[in-house]
């Protein structure tokens, strides 16, 4: 049940992040309350002229039963609302691994969206009812923060590295998209809205992204692939590892291990800096041979879901080969 002027509550998070914002709310106003109400009793009983004088001469200077209750009091209701937080905000960072995925990039002053079947939205989000939805999200440019109210749910999309949010939508509706950071004098403009949609609805929508008459969208692998030919990534990275460069088959996910000791699994944070600034991570056995490549964002992202689908190889490291 929503509280007066407060935001419809859409998704899982929504219920849970109420009942502690109104509990700490609740527990803030009381003990001023009493904290006033005290003052107010004290000054009341002890300002000057009020009836018969009191005899100071052996004042009180403590009470250990009042300081450890109150203390004690304090410190647990404040410890409990810690762990409680704490635990939403783990469970906010930590995707299932069943959750639909959707890449997100902020650009001044929109936010573009890429499904998994290719489908791309500009400032709109169409989602299904009852499915945990994770995006990973980037910036072309300056910090923007994505922020839907309904969902309660809000986190920073910075450039050069890539951040995860993710929700289940719990009833179907039109919902505000903001973003919560200044990022330019259009700031204000960079909204629009999420869709939640029945998951039979949304199946009909995702075929064309809403229009009948639009062609069948290209899947994001395969015009990672297409890049990937174009730019003759296969002739270096094949399916086993060589002397010019290792393999890209079944990278994803997987643990690397580089030239100075330090090890990193490869996941979009990875793949983007070998793409960009390759010099950064030289794997172990390799040399720094490979050149750096201007790509935008979405074919990065294009280039990661076709790397993802590649197989696995046969390991054999080769060493005195390049990256």
């Amino acid at each position: 049940m929503n509280f007066p002027f407060a935001p419809e509550q859409a998704s899982n998070f929504a219920v849970e992040y109420d009942t502690l914002f109104y509990l700490i709310t609740a527990f803030t106003v009381l003990t001023t309350l009493f904290v006033f109400v005290l003052c107010l009793g004290l000054i009341i009983k002890y300002k000057r002229g009020s009836g018969k004088p009191e005899d100071r001469r052996n004042p009180m200077h403590h009470n250990t039963v009042i300081e450890i209750a109150s203390s004690g009091g304090f410190l647990s209701i404040g410890l409990f609302i810690f762990v409680w937080g704490a635990k939403m905000y783990l469970d906010m960072r930590q995707p299932p691994a069943n959750a639909m995925e959707i890449n997100v990039i902020g650009k001044r002053w929109m936010w573009h969206a890429q499904h998994d079947n290719g489908v791309r939205e500009n400032n709109e989000l169409h989602v299904p009812v009852g499915v945990p939805i994770k995006l990973t999200m980037i910036s072309q440019d300056v910090i923007h923060s994505f922020y839907v109210p309904q969902f309660r749910v809000q986190f920073m999309v910075v450039p050069g590295r890539y951040t995860q949010m993710w929700f289940t939508p719990t009833k179907a509706g039109k919902y505000n998209l903001f973003c919560a950071m200044h990022c330019g004098t259009q700031h204000s403009e960079m909204g629009g809205y999420v869709y939640a949609l029945e998951p039979k609805d949304f199946a009909k929508w995702k075929e064309t992204g809403g229009n009948r008459f639009q062609p069948k969208p290209e899947l994001p692998a395969a015009a990672g692939k297409q890049l990937y030919d174009d730019f003759m990534c296969g002739s270096c990275h094949t399916e086993k590892d060589n002397q010019r460069a290792p393999s890209l088959y079944g990278l994803y996910g997987r643990q690397r291990q580089f030239t100075d000791g330090s090890t990193m699994v490869a996941d979009h944070d990875y793949i983007r800096q070998s793409l960009l600034a390759p010099e950064g991570k030289i794997n172990k056995g390799y040399e720094s041979m490979m050149q750096p490549y201007s790509f935008t964002e979405e074919q990065i992202l294009e280039l990661i879901e076709y790397i993802k689908t590649l197989g696995t190889p046969v390991p054999t490291q080769v060493a005195g080969g390049a990256q």
